[in-house]
């Protein structure tokens, strides 16, 4: 890992909210993800399962967590087994978590090798009376490929037919979704430095770069700042490709006069960042690009205002949608005839704004959270409204991430990074 090790302590107090949640006399499992293959022996780089590392964090393949808070042995109410480490391994593959690492890492102190999986979770299957199974529940899940986890579960109920089966994703979405300090001090970092790659870009983009040459100089800063890199795959979006919402081919040459879409984010010890900004490729918006923008920028502003605890997502974004509407008029995209006449279920606006304002962040770029119950103070959310002209080939999008607090408007962890239209030209002209 590129990144400093982080206090157990974050860990011991998530996983007591864990188990302060969990039905009495069942245990819950947790699995790391896979390493996934391409072909031949290729591989893609290791990415941690999300929940484990939440409530241990180990960063590992190969890797169990259980937790069984009323077992009779004290020592077996929290246990991770990990990948057994040898010096053939560390020859091959680097060093692994030894048992001592392991504590350090997580606060556990029963670490076992995995290969005694099979005989000590026998033993604690005979003492509980139900298991909380770890299913990806997200809204959004592509749920295609097996993963570890699934082929744990697949065989564990075939084991266990008797065991009353508990759903652990309902209280991971819960609890994920309310970052404690340290989180948000790791999310800062990666903000920080997304900034740093922006900035560098403020210096770098002129006619004729292209758009996968901008990548690379974000994918330097990143990597030179302690990153693993992007937070997910990154949008470089320019002219007419900032109007394909999920545009990631980043192979055309920028051109005078166009406005690129920059959809990026670094990660930082797996917390990601997600920022959008629009860049003048020569340095100037047009009078059309600026108002445009401006319209954005406005919405965003007056949008990030209804970010309070109590506030219900659905209604959140019924009121952005008000907000862009009298924008769309104003730039006479849409009319009031439209408006008048519009599908209620497609609203009018949905031609020039046709996706959601915000998402929660963490871990995941789309982390998880419970979308029908009232947000709470030390939620993330991104804010991140757009509109897209595919005949005049500009789309505009600004985004940033925003923590929201227990009174007053939403703190704003991309706050240093440059937004307003003029800021952005001033430095791109320095």
């Amino acid at each position: 890992m590129k990144y400093d090790r982080i206090d157990s302590n974050l860990y011991i107090a998530n996983r007591k909210k864990f188990t302060e949640r969990m039905t009495a006399n069942t245990l819950a499992v947790f699995n790391s993800n896979d390493i996934f293959p391409i072909s031949a022996d290729s591989t893609m780089p290791f990415q941690q399962h999300r929940d484990i590392l939440y409530l241990c964090g180990v960063d590992q393949e190969e890797s169990i967590l259980v937790l069984f808070p009323n077992a009779s042995n004290p020592a077996h109410r929290e246990v991770l087994f990990l990948k057994e480490t040898s010096d053939l391994i560390a020859v091959w593959e680097g060093e692994k978590l030894t048992k001592e690492t392991a504590f350090l890492t997580s606060g556990i102190k029963t670490v076992y090798w995995l290969q005694q999986f099979p005989t000590i979770f026998k033993q604690l299957m005979a003492e509980a009376h139900g298991m909380y199974l770890n299913t990806n529940e997200h809204l959004r899940a592509n749920t295609e490929v097996e993963t570890r986890e699934d082929r744990f579960i697949k065989q564990v109920k075939q084991d266990y037919p008797a065991h009353q089966v508990h759903k652990s994703a309902p209280i991971m979405h819960k609890i994920r979704s309310i970052k404690e300090a340290v989180e948000l001090e790791l999310m800062q970092r990666a903000c920080k430095i997304t900034e740093a790659g922006v900035r560098r870009l403020l210096a770098f983009i002129k006619p004729g770069v292209w758009e996968y040459e901008i990548e690379a100089e974000l994918a330097h800063e990143f990597l030179r700042n302690r990153s693993k890199g992007f937070a997910y795959t990154p949008i470089v979006a320019s002219g007419k490709n900032a109007c394909v919402l999920h545009y990631i081919e980043n192979n055309q040459q920028c051109q005078d006069g166009d406005v690129i879409l920059l959809d990026v984010g670094a990660e930082y010890a797996n917390y990601s960042s997600d920022l959008t900004r629009c860049l003048p490729v020569n340095g100037r918006f047009t009078a059309r690009q600026k108002a445009v923008y401006n319209a954005v920028l406005h919405v965003k502003n007056e949008a990030q205002k209804l970010l309070v605890p109590g506030t219900i997502m659905a209604e959140y974004h019924k009121q952005v949608g008000s907000l862009m509407e009298e924008q769309l008029v104003g730039l006479g995209l849409i009319s009031m005839e439209d408006i008048k006449t519009q599908n209620p279920d497609w609203p009018a606006y949905k031609k020039y704004f046709m996706h959601g304002t915000s998402h929660f962040l963490g871990l995941d770029t789309h982390d998880v959270g419970i979308w029908h119950e009232p947000i709470s103070a030390g939620m993330v959310f991104t804010c991140e409204p757009g509109i897209y002209i595919p005949e005049e080939g500009l789309g505009i999008r600004l985004e940033d991430d925003l923590v929201v607090q227990a009174s007053g408007a939403p703190f704003n962890l991309m706050g240093d990074i440059p937004i307003e239209a003029e800021a952005i030209e001033d430095l791109m002209n320095a």
